[in-house]
């Protein structure tokens, strides 16, 4: 990643009871306020949302305070980036490895666990991260993804599209990644042999992630250096954490299903 870090209790995981939950704590967010401040001297600290308790009633939505939070949408979007760069080596030569990446539909759904990922279509699925969010304001983050073939030079890209029937969510997604593949022979230390022959395809990926984000008049109140580093730091920390989990499941699933054993000498990259 190349975001600043966030300024928060030290390197502590923004995690909800779920594993698939971002929510900051308490003590981070007020790290954070005495950081940046909140761009106002009379401010107290309390950043919830007025309407949030009431939003539901008996199991369904009150339409009266949905309009309420949708009228206090008022004022700039605000957008946060992120560029992430990530690092995979499997143990078998570039057209096994390619076979299996081709073949998205039988592993990408057991992988992204406990990430939810929807099919849509034959090459698309919808992603969901769990609640995502800081300050009283969050968001059930999803996005469509598109898993698009490899080009002529082997590179893989996936973009952004749409969620089928999803009503508006009050944020924007912009997803663009390209997964390059090299085989290459592996080189071994002084004395090491191996039974087989040695080769390995290494994985480099990178990641362009912006989302967009219109705040309610609550969120507003804190300052703007705030608002944008601790978005970023967010973004940061979701796309570090669901990028890992999903490359070292990916990397344990291929040597499982292709029944590849791993040298006790071998060390590859996740």
């Amino acid at each position: 990643m190349q975001q600043e870090p966030m300024r928060s209790p030290a390197n502590q995981e923004m995690l909800g009871e779920d594993d698939s939950d971002f929510l900051l704590t308490p003590a981070q967010e007020a790290a954070m306020l005495a950081d940046y401040g909140t761009g106002n001297d009379d401010f107290q600290f309390d950043l919830k949302d007025p309407d949030a308790e009431e939003k539901y009633i008996n199991g369904e939505q009150n339409n009266g305070q949905t309009q309420k939070f949708k009228q206090s949408l008022k004022g700039d979007k605000t957008s946060f980036h992120n560029h992430y760069v990530g690092y995979m080596d499997l143990f078998a030569d570039k057209l096994t490895v390619m076979k299996y990446l081709n073949a998205h539909q039988g592993w990408f759904k057991r992988c992204a666990h406990p990430f939810k990922a929807d099919p849509i279509g034959e090459m698309g699925y919808a992603m969901g991260v769990g609640q995502v969010g800081a300050m009283g304001f969050k968001v059930d983050a999803r996005v469509g993804l598109n898993l698009l073939p490899p080009d002529e030079n082997s590179v893989y890209r996936i973009t952004t599209i749409p969620i089928p029937n999803q009503p508006p969510q009050g944020y924007e997604v912009d997803f663009q990644a390209e997964m390059r593949l090299q085989e290459k022979p592996l080189e071994l230390r002084s004395g090491q042999t191996l039974d087989q022959k040695a080769v390995m395809t290494s994985i480099e990926w990178d990641l362009n992630l912006t989302v967009t984000l219109q705040f309610p008049q609550f969120v507003q109140r804190l300052s703007q250096d705030m608002l944008q580093k601790t978005g970023d730091g967010v973004l940061g920390f979701v796309v570090k954490r669901v990028s890992k989990s999903l490359t070292a499941k990916v990397q344990d699933d291929f040597h499982k299903t292709h029944e590849i054993k791993i040298p006790k000498q071998i060390k590859l990259r996740r």
